[in-house]
């Protein structure tokens, strides 16, 4: 078993077996986020549903009030004829069939894929190679699209797509331990309420079963769901 490191043990230490309200564990993660380079911070939500079942699948997208504090790199799929230097402004790659080659080849030089309705016929065939990855579009993921300007401009934003996992946890990046506590707080709250809010059909009763947050090399921090509630 590896040995645990001096820093890594404080930090344990510092945390309280409870649950925490929200500007607590935000102000603890903040303190147990002291590796020698800028943390992620990263949300973990266990729900009550069953993915295996249908109408309890949980696949959604939100726009982060204060982004990720990562840069992504989009590339968009159109066809050729429209597209414009608005587009190539704001998009880091974009394409029609050249585009499709370049996947083709397995050159995946982007994190997220954007497309028109009328290029998913063709990206068909590469299902193996993108759905592997998570860069598949989808209407769900809000990466098909006719309004090509829109979407470009949400995901810049820090618009992102979140989904349960198969044991029924979210696992989503909310910020960087260098945003203030206020800028972490209102992504929290912003993802608790897109998760509330897109509560699965054939969910019935308790829907959050646990609400953590943690730095990249921090401890994990419990926090009370019911703080959460506005």
């Amino acid at each position: 078993m590896k040995k645990l490191n001096k820093r890594t043990k404080e930090n344990r230490q510092n945390v309280e077996k409870r649950l925490y309200n929200r500007t607590e564990a935000i102000s603890l993660l903040k303190e147990t986020a002291n590796a020698n380079f800028i943390e992620s911070v990263e949300a973990h939500i266990s729900l009550a549903i069953d993915p295996k079942y249908s109408d309890q699948q949980l696949r959604s997208t939100l726009i982060l009030p204060k982004g990720t504090g990562k840069t992504k790199r989009i590339a968009v799929l159109m066809p050729l004829e429209t597209i414009t230097s608005e587009y190539k402004d704001l998009a880091d790659i974009i394409g029609s069939d050249d585009l499709i080659e370049t996947i083709t080849k397995g050159d995946l030089n982007f994190d997220i894929l954007i497309a028109t309705p009328d290029m998913m016929p063709k990206l068909a065939k590469l299902g193996r190679i993108l759905g592997p990855k998570g860069l598949m579009p989808s209407p769900k993921a809000g990466t098909v699209t006719t309004d090509v300007m829109l979407t470009l401009e949400e995901f810049k934003k820090g618009k992102l797509e979140y989904r349960a996992d198969k044991t029924g946890i979210v696992h989503l990046l909310i910020g960087k331990s260098n945003f203030t506590d206020s800028d972490l707080l209102e992504n929290l709250v912003a993802v608790y309420n897109s998760i509330e809010n897109n509560k699965p059909p054939g969910v019935k009763g308790r829907y959050f079963k646990t609400f953590h947050i943690c730095s990249t090399m921090g401890p994990s921090i419990e926090i009370d769901i019911s703080d959460l509630k506005l």
